[in-house]
């Protein structure tokens, strides 16, 4: 039996999908059930450092693209020793920067730019130009990976072949793009779209009636999937608010774009699986509602809890912490303006930010024209599994959360809790007035949101502070119990169970 989890992509700064992705391997391993977790984009980096970084381990993480090949997930190891070994001649010059060196070529008017990986000791890519035109690009993990071919067009360079290799440097298939379809050259067939790639691959795989298939997302991909499914069985892991509440009404629902395919499929899904009995609640209700069907569906926890985290240390005092993607949807602005309005009256109230994100840059800004430099800080990406038991509070922005991941961390580690009463995750981790505050949320009204927030913030630090943290710690810690590993371990070997044998 065999557990494959399907997804697009992954990054530096991943989604919450990866993270939950992440949470659930560590699971399967606990539970010594076998999982594979397939990533289908094009990747023009080594995946395995952002696997690692997040979570998996390497035999777990099967990449479409280099399944056809003999590659291993491995770690970039491809010296520059090994590339100069294979050059034709001997370079004009050779220019060194940080993160990459650039090789000139005299005779043939050439130039390869070589990138680095982030500690500089091997390569992660190159880039041969001639005439100042691209012409290849070459990708590396312990080998070369695959190379991308380009010619002039218009005074661009446009990309019309892939090829990729073994690890012996032979040609395992090649992919022709015309600039809007590929199709795949292999020795024995040839493959016309992504989409009958996709479906290929679902072949190869050989599913049994033992076998699980988990979608956490499906777009692009879906339809192949549930037609190449064999004898499996097939759940859709729903990550976020699966519907838009503006655009339904009591004759009609409006599904979540992202959730659209499989809901109008759902009686070729097996099972579903939200991340809280809020979400599984009102889905179960809306497809009796507007569909007349009973789904399927399982609430299993995104994330886990190995441990309760307690420090006999005593934490920061009025310190507030709040971790995430930075990302508009976060509202991690939001917050900035609280903090600044409430610390003229709380003078020695701080922040601190982690996480990265496209809205770095714009944080760092507004905190500087706030003055704010001193108390607001960005701290970047971290682990914060020992960091979050330092502070007393945790705060969020965020309008919408399907579970919450730091918010599940933060009642862990015994945090108060301040942020908005919207679905799904906020409710589930915080309890007006027991280990913090659920604030009103006004849509499209960000004063009134900023507002709420200060005074959210007021309301925690001011008053009754000792006794009220000590209670918010002890009730934090108690709505954190049903998050710990060993319960969700249970839930997903009774699905198993209930999916495969009932």
């Amino acid at each position: 039996m065999t557990i494959y989890n399907f997804n697009l992509g992954i990054g530096w700064a991943s989604s919450g999908v990866e993270y939950a992705q992440a949470y659930r391997a560590n699971i399967f391993r606990k539970n010594k059930q076998k999982a594979k977790f397939v990533f289908t984009d094009l990747f023009h980096e080594n995946i395995q450092p952002m696997t690692q970084n997040i979570g998996f381990e390497d035999h777990e993480v099967i990449w479409l693209y280099q399944y056809y090949t003999d590659l291993e997930i491995r770690p970039s190891t491809y010296t520059i020793e090994a590339l100069e070994s294979q050059f034709s001649s001997v370079p004009s010059t050779t220019k060194r920067t940080n993160g990459m060196i650039t090789y000139t070529f005299s005779s043939v008017n050439g130039q390869m730019n070589v990138f680095l990986t982030q500690d500089g000791r091997f390569i992660s890519k190159t880039e041969t130009l001639v005439n100042g035109n691209l012409i290849k690009r070459d990708y590396y993990s312990y080998v070369k990976v695959f190379s991308e071919y380009f010619k002039p067009v218009e005074q661009q360079a446009r990309l019309f072949q892939r090829r990729f290799f073994n690890e012996d440097g032979s040609v395992a298939y090649e992919e022709l793009n015309n600039g809007k379809e590929s199709l795949y050259l292999f020795e024995d067939r040839t493959i016309y779209s992504f989409e009958a790639l996709v479906a290929d691959f679902m072949k190869q795989l050989h599913l049994t009636p033992q076998d699980l298939v988990i979608i956490d997302r499906s777009s692009t991909i879906g339809p192949e999937i549930l037609r190449g499914k064999g004898g499996a069985k097939v759940g859709v892991v729903i990550h976020a608010d699966h519907f838009s509440e503006p655009e339904t009404n009591d004759e009609r629902i409006l599904w979540n774009n992202h959730y659209e395919y499989v809901f109008k499929n759902s009686k070729h899904i097996d099972f579903f699986i939200t991340a809280t009995s809020l979400q599984k609640e009102l889905l179960a209700s809306q497809f009796k509602k507007y569909k007349k069907e009973a789904l399927k569906i399982y609430s299993i926890p995104v994330g886990s809890l190995d441990k309760l985290r307690d420090t006999r240390k005593k934490r920061k005092g009025n310190a507030l912490i709040t971790a995430s993607r930075l990302a508009t949807e976060k509202h991690i602005d939001w917050i900035i303006e609280a903090v600044v309005k409430a610390r003229l009256t709380i003078r020695d109230l701080t922040l601190d930010i982690y996480g990265e994100g496209g809205e770095g840059p714009y944080l760092n800004t507004l905190i500087n024209e706030k003055g704010a430099s001193q108390y607001i800080r960005l701290m970047g990406q971290k682990d914060l599994e020992e960091i979050y038991k330092s502070y007393p509070t945790y705060i969020s922005g965020s309008t919408s959360e399907g579970f919450g991941l730091t918010l599940m961390e933060a009642v862990g580690s015994g945090l108060g809790m301040i942020g908005f009463d919207v679905r799904y995750g906020n409710p589930t981790f915080i309890k007006e007035g027991k280990n913090g505050y659920l604030l009103p949320y006004a849509k499209n009204n960000m004063k009134a949101n900023i507002d709420q927030l200060y005074q959210g913030i007021l309301r925690t630090f001011r008053g009754k502070q000792t006794r009220d943290q000590k209670d918010f710690r002890n009730q934090s810690y108690e709505i954190a119990q049903p998050y710990l590993t060993e319960r969700i371990q249970r839930k997903w070997l009774e699905l198993e169970e209930e999916v495969l044998h009932d």
